[in-house]
């Protein structure tokens, strides 16, 4: 059984939920799957965590990427973002099939194509969460490399997480914890994190 927490960088919990979930006990062969919205630390956190667990770590939009020998950027120009999702929920697929994994999704993985229904049968997924400032943050120091994001304002980027993310709460809030992502801006903050996560009881 273990207590799912929305826990929060200030060392408090706002929220606790219990489900029967075999956790720390996870069997190598159930995946992990890291969801959340963009720039919630999911490739850092997802990196970390996966090491602490000796897994293998898997970045979802990067793995597309190696896969189809194009970036994220050029399958959405080229290609469109329903061509983007179909092949996105089949590597999820693939990857969600390998044994002693971290696998960190794309912010709208959990959205679309069943995802969230194929993640939440098939292994232990995580709501990492970061709030708005946060997010606003990160994504405007690095939003070249985001094809939703590219070329906006600051005032654009507030305006895009606050609509993008309550469309997708509805998806991120099924999944099994929830934990945050606030504090992953250096190694020793990463680190107190992951060891945070990975004392839940």
């Amino acid at each position: 059984m273990v207590c799912i927490k929305e826990f929060h960088s200030a060392g408090f919990i706002r929220d606790c939920r219990i489900i029967y979930l075999e956790f720390m006990n996870v069997s190598p062969e159930t995946p992990v799957f890291i969801i959340g919205y963009m720039a919630c630390g999911k490739t850092t956190f997802g990196r970390a965590l996966a090491r602490a667990m000796d897994r293998e770590f898997i970045d979802l939009d990067f793995y597309i990427e190696q896969r189809f020998r194009l970036s994220i950027r050029d399958i959405f120009s080229r290609k469109g973002e329903d061509e983007f999702r179909r092949m996105e929920a089949a590597m999820l697929r693939e990857a969600g099939e390998f044994s002693n994994v971290v696998v960190a999704c794309g912010g709208g993985t959990p959205c679309h194509a069943s995802n969230m229904d194929y993640m939440l049968g098939r292994g232990l997924t995580v709501w990492l969460q970061a709030s708005e400032e946060r997010t606003v943050a990160r994504l405007t120091a690095n939003n070249a490399r985001r094809p939703l994001m590219a070329g906006k304002s600051e005032d654009e980027i507030r305006a895009a997480v606050r609509e993008g993310l309550a469309a997708r709460l509805p998806h991120y809030e099924r999944a099994h914890i929830i934990f945050s992502g606030e504090e992953l801006e250096d190694r020793r903050q990463i680190s107190r994190t992951v060891s945070a996560f990975l004392s839940l009881p």
